[in-house]
């Protein structure tokens, strides 16, 4: 399981988990629960790329980013490992 603290958004923290680069599981600590598993059931067996470049740049109220856009950051960062 990798995980991944949020930084501007309502949840605190992403766990997901990537096999031969298609995303497995994605968890988030807190935040808007129904839509983040929605978002989460979205994209189970979807490519890292692909999930990324759908949840990229997404803005929550104006805070220049999102918990979305936070999940794409943490595939990012796990990608560059």
């Amino acid at each position: 399981m990798n995980s991944y603290n949020t930084k501007g958004v309502c949840s605190s923290k992403i766990n997901f988990d990537v096999k031969d680069g298609i995303i497995e599981k994605v968890e988030f600590e807190r935040g808007c629960s129904g839509n983040l598993q929605g978002i989460s059931s979205l994209i189970r067996g979807m490519k890292v790329e692909d999930a990324i470049s759908r949840l990229k740049g997404i803005d929550c109220g104006g805070r220049g980013t999102s918990c979305p856009d936070q999940l794409s950051k943490a595939l990012e960062e796990y990608l560059s490992k």
